[in-house]
């Protein structure tokens, strides 16, 4: 060997120089701020994502029996029937105490459409109906010029006293009596204010009729149906004319049903629903389940609402059987169970151990990962001092 030759080229030696050694070395130092950064990284995306969760609010929910008493349920709709006209259409309520409404009017509005949907504009009603100058008097009589109108009521009259001056007096008249009025051109108020002209008028046209009713909190029914409601023998009828009997449609499409106002997350699965009638008349049945639910939002703001869930059916209709008229049919009841949304924040000492034992969990892996890094760069240095790295 020459003196002049360096030890780490000896022959056969797989020894490296001393400047690669020291780069080597420099390497695992450089790994130290370079794991500090990836600490300090890993731990802001950590602390952010716990501080979105305290500072948005969560859901909580919770189902408890449902002791409420004497409470109202009120059912917001909208409802199209593109081949009843408006005229004929009804809606009538009734649930298991007995409470009855029939033909309601009230918070309910109607708007005439055309084949296509388009709403038709209001006319005045009698416009075309037959010109009668002096109407029928309940005394048989026509009305004299120094005579107050009191038309009759056809044999419905509960008193003697009674008077019906409209159509729909002496079809209210009827209803009381359990009667049904078939055939309107029989009665004077009817041809005068042009009833049956109206409906002929309407032929082909449709209703889209929507509002909200308020029943008892207990298992009941509304429905839409064509014709006037009342009772016969402790029976719900309805006074269907003549003229349509054979040509009801009952296909309808669902807007908007609701029982209760709306909160967030709420789904009716009723809303867009449509159904086209392809079949002989009959009565289409929903048959649904309410489920009380109150929400509380991060304000204290509580909503008294209702969830439910459907089923639903066609019954065709029988000659002779008056409970296959047509008509669209909502049957609901009630649920004992209450859901309770609330929603509300993490606690803040929740957040501060969430946030503790990240910090903590970090930064004891980046000790061990640091630990290791130390070690390795220890035994490297002596190996390269006694010569044995290679």
């Amino acid at each position: 060997m020459s003196k002049h030759e360096p030890s780490w080229k000896m022959g056969g030696s797989k020894m490296t120089s001393p400047t690669s050694f020291m780069s080597k070395l420099m390497e695992y130092k450089e790994l130290s701020p370079s794991l500090s950064a990836l600490n300090q990284a890993i731990l802001a995306t950590k602390g952010g994502c716990i501080i979105g969760l305290y500072l948005h609010a969560v859901t909580e929910t919770k189902l408890v029996v449902d002791t409420s008493r004497g409470e109202k349920l009120r059912i917001n709709f909208d409802v199209i029937f593109p081949a009843i006209p408006c005229s004929l259409l009804s809606l009538d309520a009734m649930d298991i105490s007995g409470e009855q409404h029939l033909d309601i009017r009230h918070d309910i509005t109607k708007k005439r459409i055309d084949s296509h949907g388009n709403v038709i504009e209001v006319r005045q009603d009698g416009i075309g109906a037959p010109k009668i100058d002096k109407p029928l008097q309940r005394h048989g009589g026509r009305l004299e010029h120094n005579e107050t109108y009191c038309g009759s009521c056809f044999g419905a009259e509960m008193s003697d006293e009674d008077c019906c001056n409209t159509c729909e007096e002496v079809r209210e008249a009827y209803r009381r009596k359990g009667w049904g009025m078939t055939n309107p051109d029989l009665i004077d108020q009817c041809k005068r204010e042009g009833f049956v002209q109206k409906i002929k008028d309407e032929e082909g046209e449709g209703c889209n009729i929507y509002g909200s009713l308020e029943v008892n909190k207990v298992a009941g029914n509304f429905h839409f149906v064509p014709g006037k409601s009342f009772f016969q023998s402790n029976v719900h009828v309805h006074d269907l004319l003549a003229l349509q009997m054979d040509s009801y449609n009952i296909s309808h499409r669902i807007n908007r049903l609701a029982f209760g106002e709306y909160f967030p997350g709420i789904v009716n699965p009723l809303d867009g629903v449509q159904w086209v009638q392809g079949t002989p008349s009959g009565a289409y049945q929903y048959f649904i389940k309410v489920v009380p639910t109150i929400y509380k939002d991060i304000r204290g703001h509580t909503i008294q609402s209702n969830q439910f869930s459907v089923t639903e059916h066609f019954k065709g209709s029988a000659m002779g059987h008056v409970q296959s008229l047509p008509g669209v049919f909502f049957y609901y009841d009630l649920s004992p169970i209450k859901v309770t949304f609330k929603e509300e924040h993490v606690s803040f000492l929740h957040f501060l151990t969430n946030i503790c034992a990240i910090v903590g969990g970090i930064f004891t892996v980046a000790g061990i990962v640091d630990s290791f890094i130390y070690h390795g760069q220890r035994a490297l240095k002596k190996k390269i001092e006694i010569g044995k790295f290679s």
